[in-house]
């Protein structure tokens, strides 16, 4: 076909299938790199040219087979893009892009969006505000945060996707013992101060370094506390041009400024903290967020973050205008929960503003959509209280050991 182009796209996790969807249906050539694990995932095959599969899964890829895999397959076709789908992909597509000189984000940057300690470095560097944290290299910079900071504090793997390995501390003795069993493996973590308040996210879309849409959503729930105690996940998108609303936008503009982000799309969490009403910038990746948060953010904006993230690639390979659909202003919220039934039946949750139910084995999870923010609100409580009581499994969470 006429201006096809080709894309590698990656992704360690089963997700993504509309970004490599609207690739295709653009008339470009899909190849997908995934792990073997995920061979039998009902992956859009009628829209992926080839599917290539790694050993291992998360960080354990050999990214130097990976390079050899990749650098064959240029013998004899031109790759154009490379596109990583999840957090532990970006690794990978900066460090191909690297070697294979192919335009878009080089490994300086994509730090920014992996590695905890570079976002928070990063970000005291450009003046966004943060909770105080240090890097577990020195003792004295651990002793003056303990010291000078009121517990609790976090210690946070610095490669972890989302709240996955956080160890919440209420003293220095405890500290100190976590700190020791880490080893020769503690400079893979840094140390928070641990705000109390209510956390954001910011989904978005960028174009030559520029957001060109965003939607504000508050969770809940946060992501910490199901990974810490169990229950259910909810999330919904805020009050448009609330104060909330705007302070945050205009703080992800800066993080996406600052981290230097020229087009795709991103992921960031702040927190407002209870004490005083302030800001912070927490955490961002640059991608999709996970949890079906993608489909939420399309039924209260009209916006596919995973299909115009692929049209944004698209026009930038092709050298051709992207334009954002109209975008609405309506309310939608999600509640997930780990079910214990592995097709749960959610046939009595049937209020018509019922719009997608999550479709993953072994989950329990709907999405909500309203034009009134607090039917939204009113549903996810009601459902959240009903699928706790009736499908919740609770799952101890697995100690985090492999980190880099």
């Amino acid at each position: 076909m006429e201006n096809s182009k080709t894309f590698i796209c990656i992704s360690n996790y089963f997700k993504g299938s509309d970004f490599l969807i609207n690739l295709k249906k653009s008339g470009n050539k899909v190849y997908l790199v995934t792990s073997k694990k995920l061979r039998k995932s009902p992956w859009p095959h009628e829209y992926i040219d080839e599917i290539f599969y790694m050993e291992g899964q998360d960080i354990d890829w050999n990214l130097e087979h990976l390079l050899l895999g990749v650098g064959n397959l240029m013998k004899s076709t031109k790759i154009d893009a490379i596109v990583a789908l999840d957090d532990y992909d970006v690794e990978k597509a900066t460090y191909l892009r690297e070697n294979l000189r192919i335009d878009g984000m080089g490994q300086t940057t994509g730090r920014y969006f992996r590695d905890k300690l570079a976002m928070r470095m990063r970000a005291k560097s450009c003046g966004i505000p943060i909770p105080a944290f240090c890097s577990l290299f020195n003792d004295h910079d651990i002793n003056t945060i303990a010291d000078t900071i009121p517990a609790p504090w976090v210690l946070k793997p610095r490669s972890e996707a989302s709240a996955t390995g956080i160890i919440k501390v209420f003293d220095k003795e405890s500290l100190w013992i976590h700190i020791n069993e880490m080893g020769n493996n503690r400079f893979k973590y840094l140390l928070e101060q641990f705000k109390p308040g209510d956390v954001y996210h910011c989904d978005s879309l960028i174009l030559d370094s520029k957001v060109i849409f965003s939607l504000t959503s508050k969770y809940l729930a946060t992501p910490m506390e199901i990974s810490q105690s169990g229950g259910v996940f909810r999330s919904a998108n805020i009050p448009y041009d609330s104060e909330d609303d705007k302070a945050i936008k205009r703080l992800n503009e800066q993080v996406m400024k600052g981290f230097g982000l020229k087009h795709g799309a991103a992921h960031t969490e702040f927190i407002k903290s209870k004490e005083n009403g302030k800001i912070y910038f927490l955490e961002t990746s640059s991608r999709v967020g996970g949890a079906h948060l993608a489909e939420m953010v399309a039924e209260a904006s009209n916006v596919n973050l995973w299909k115009e993230w692929a049209a944004i690639e698209d026009a930038l390979v092709k050298e051709t205008k992207y334009t954002l659909p109209k975008v609405k202003k309506g309310y939608a919220g999600i509640v997930l929960t780990l079910s214990k039934f592995q097709h749960p039946n959610l046939s009595s949750f049937s209020d018509t503003e019922v719009c997608f139910k999550v479709p993953l084995d072994y989950h329990a999870g709907l999405i909500v959509k309203s034009d009134k923010q607090e039917r939204v609100l009113e549903l996810l409580e009601d459902y959240g209280n009903r699928l706790a009581a009736d499908f919740t499994a609770v799952v101890e969470q697995n100690k985090v050991s492999n980190l880099h």
